[in-house]
């Protein structure tokens, strides 16, 4: 019999959290759909509002459905579309409130890679060790910051193994 490792394709997500936008940010997106039906008023009413209806469904399905994803499957974390595997990964630093956004804006790391959304508040920095990778860290958004430090942390334990 022979033991075979997960790999990313037979590996379960540890973690795993879509950047969705806030509530405020879909509200403000479904506003297109009036805007889309005072074009068609002069054809005709029911027209204007199933334009209406049509339009904010799919501008709110579409930002929802296209929103990046954060997960940890088996040693790997993946941010959008961006993928590192954890043997790579340092101590990974959780930050919620005043911390987080100092992280987001004037500590950004300039010399990092970012995966930054707006409405979320936590935020984790994962430095990365690879001395040829130019990148010298991860910012994540985070609803969770706490649990996705984590799933790193158990994904660099399960790497370093």
């Amino acid at each position: 019999m022979r033991l075979m490792q997960n790999d990313a394709s037979t590996a379960r997500d540890t973690y795993r959290e879509r950047l969705t936008p806030s509530l405020w940010m879909l509200v403000a997106i479904a506003v297109a759909g009036p805007m889309a039906a005072l074009v068609f008023v002069p054809v005709g009413s029911t027209i204007a509002l199933l334009v209406g209806v049509g339009v904010s469904s799919v501008l709110v399905a579409a930002a929802v459905v296209l929103s990046p994803a954060v997960r940890v499957t088996g040693t790997v974390l993946h941010a959008g579309r961006a993928h590192i595997d954890a043997r790579w990964l340092g101590d990974p630093q959780p930050y919620t409130g005043e911390e987080a956004r100092d992280r987001r804006t004037r500590d950004i790391a300039r010399d990092g890679w970012h995966l930054i959304r707006g409405g979320v508040d936590g935020l984790v920095v994962v430095p990365i060790t690879d001395p040829a990778d130019p990148v010298r860290s991860w910012t994540i958004s985070s609803r969770t910051p706490d649990r996705l430090s984590a799933a790193i942390r158990a994904a660099r334990a399960a790497a370093g193994s």
